[in-house]
């Protein structure tokens, strides 16, 4: 079997795009888009239709508001990737939301709406949410309504703490990005550090946080997400889900050799969750902002999906 059928044995594979024809093409179980990537599969001609409906189910009297039509965009995408996959759908909250708890909730609840209205029960879609401790108050919330989550740009063990104390039904560790900040800080250091393999600085933080959330016997799962390579997946195979770009999945279909799975809940001992202090929200900031690496990523990454969110906008009000 090639790595990526050998994967798929141990893990839940997940296509992280927004083109359907890219996800039909790898039959992954589940998929995840964010703002990049719907603005992404938005300028390409075969997904024009998307925005048209979306303008159309959007408008009241002939006019139509950006923000209806960019949600609606979003769920209409979130459709036709789920007419191709069995699973579920991940679907991004306005990234320009992520430090306003209650206008994160009621986003969540408009796009479960939408689905629903599409037809698409809540079950087979995670919102997505920025980890800002905000946005994981906001996803505590909706978890208790029934909407699952989705927790996303995180980079500190702060933040996968904390999501899993409020409950979330899923977080995703960023992988690449944490690579990326280690890389710009080695070569501006040239200390000579080795981030292959086990030695990925994004690696080790999401088998860290693996080992944590079934040492404590969390129910929140960990999908591990941005990646820049195939050796960041082999290294990470049995994590409960990873989510990687058709180009990579692509990799790991045409490539021969024998899988090893790194990470396994089944020897991992127990501990009873009783010796933890939950996390305030000063307790929260204060770790966080101690990981600089994550303090700097989560920022960057919040500036850059509002920042597509925003073209996605300018791009709609153009055909308004």
């Amino acid at each position: 079997m090639n790595l990526l059928e050998q994967l798929k044995q141990v893990t839940k594979v997940v296509a992280d795009s927004g083109d359907v024809d890219s996800i039909k093409a790898l039959n992954p179980v589940d998929a995840t888009t964010n703002p990049s990537l719907i603005l992404q599969a938005a300028k390409l001609p075969q997904y024009k239709h998307l925005i048209d409906d979306a303008i159309s189910k959007s408008s009241v009297n002939g006019k139509a508001d950006i923000d209806d039509v960019c949600d609606q965009l979003i769920v209409n995408f979130g459709c036709e990737i789920l007419k191709h996959v069995p699973g579920r759908i991940s679907s991004e909250v306005d990234a320009k939301l992520s430090f306003d708890t209650e206008a994160s909730i009621k986003k969540g609840r408009k796009l479960i709406a939408l689905y629903e209205k599409a037809g698409i029960s809540k079950d087979r879609v995670l919102i997505k949410l920025a980890s800002t401790w905000q946005g994981i108050k906001a996803a505590e919330q909706l978890e208790k309504e029934g909407i699952a989550c989705n927790l996303t740009l995180l980079f500190s063990m702060a933040q996968a703490v904390a999501c899993a104390e409020a409950n979330v039904t899923l977080i995703s560790p960023f992988v690449g990005r944490i690579l990326d900040w280690y890389k710009a800080k080695e070569a501006i250091t040239k200390e000579g550090k080795d981030f292959t393999g086990a030695n990925d600085p994004g690696v080790q933080s999401v088998t860290k946080i693996y080992q944590y959330y079934k040492t404590y016997d969390y129910k929140t799962v960990v999908m591990g997400a941005s990646f820049r390579n195939t050796s960041e997946i082999i290294e990470l195979a049995g994590c409960d889900l990873l989510t990687i770009s058709p180009a990579l999945l692509t990799e790991l279909q045409n490539t021969e050799g024998t899988l090893e799975t790194k990470l396994d809940a089944s020897v991992v001992q127990i501990k009873s969750r009783e010796e933890l202090i939950p996390l305030t929200q000063s307790t929260f900031t204060w770790q966080h902002n101690e990981d600089a690496m994550a303090t700097e990523k989560l920022s960057e990454g919040i500036r850059n999906f509002a920042k597509d969110q925003n073209t996605l906008e300018a791009m709609v009000n153009e055909l308004l």
